[in-house]
């Protein structure tokens, strides 16, 4: 395994060489880092699961660098998908589209479906761009962690994470902090109107603005579609996680910086607004393992805007505890 620095254009190379030649290659996105395979090598996905611990049929999301390889990948596209994809691209925002003959089932767990999305960071647009150049046409990568468990924000939880995993000539490439902090918002364009399967930073709010009409959110009793994001108990820390204030002294907690931490709870996070929020959480969760908290309180937010992604991550990490 290969850690990088800086990611000059020489390191960018060397990671997009190795995601032609079947490496695996961790890098940086607006939301939280990724870890990427060439999506037409079925042996380099495969490694994706194996060292992610992910279950074969729970389908990926492609990085492309731009909307010129969209229709490689899908086809039917809805004209509201479009409007989207000119409005939120490049951007944390993934797409659920009926998939070309070349989103093989090892992407889609067997879907008729495939995920896509255009990063804005600057290093994956770079390493996209260039792995294109070289050939490519897209890059699978689901967060760089551990099935589950807290997707990882800089080099560093990616390491710890995924080191032990990771083979010789796999890569990280090293960009500083996840500016927002959590997975994209995706949207299922498969149907005639849109549907969100995950909240994310490109909000409820906002999409509904653009296309002038109103979302549904998906529900069990909706046609089912298998995305990153849907289990009941993901994004988890070692320890508990509770959504209330009602800390007991020794108990992690998290929650808007003007609710006061309770008597004799560990305060991990105090965000000032719901950016805050969304950039500290994983970092609080991770922060409550490293002080090997077994309980971590964390106050949900108003449930409006970038607040419905924050209440989501929350909710899953709990897996439904509400005590």
């Amino acid at each position: 395994m290969s850690l990088t620095s800086g990611s000059p254009a020489l390191e960018i190379r060397d990671a997009a060489t190795a995601l032609i030649s079947g490496s695996l290659v961790a890098f940086p996105t607006e939301t939280v880092y990724g870890l990427g395979a060439d999506a037409c090598n079925k042996d380099a996905v495969s490694r994706i699961y194996k060292v992610k611990g992910r279950p074969t049929n729970h389908p990926l999301i492609v990085h492309i660098s731009s909307t010129n390889l969209l229709q490689r990948w899908a086809k039917d596209i809805p004209d509201y998908a479009n409007k989207l994809a000119n409005k939120f691209w490049p951007g944390p925002m993934t797409l659920i589209l009926p998939r070309s003959d070349l989103a093989k089932d090892f992407i889609t767990g067997g879907q008729n479906n495939v995920g896509i999305r255009i990063p804005s960071h600057n290093i994956a647009l770079s390493l996209l761009e260039e792995f294109e150049s070289l050939g490519g046409l897209g890059v699978a990568a689901p967060s760089a962690n551990r099935f589950g468990k807290v997707s990882p924000t800089n080099i560093l939880d990616v390491k710890i994470e995924l080191g032990e995993y990771l083979g010789r000539a796999d890569q990280i490439l090293d960009g500083g902090s996840c500016e927002i902090g959590i997975e994209s918002t995706i949207i299922d364009c498969t149907q005639p109107n849109p549907v969100i399967l995950r909240p994310g930073f490109i909000s409820i709010e906002m999409i509904e603005d653009i296309l002038s009409t109103n979302l549904q959110i998906h529900n069990s009793t909706q046609i089912p579609v298998n995305a990153p994001g849907l289990l009941a108990f993901h994004y988890s820390p070692n320890g508990q996680v509770v959504p209330n204030a009602n800390a007991k002294p020794g108990d992690g907690f998290v929650a808007l910086a003007h609710i006061p931490t309770p008597p004799g709870a560990i305060r991990l996070a105090s965000p000032k607004d719901y950016n805050e929020y969304a950039y500290l959480l994983y970092r609080s969760l991770r922060l409550a393992d490293n002080k090997k908290l077994t309980k971590i309180h964390v106050v949900p937010v108003e449930d409006v805007g970038l607040g419905k992604a924050i209440n989501n991550r929350i909710i899953k990490a709990s897996g439904g505890i509400t005590e």
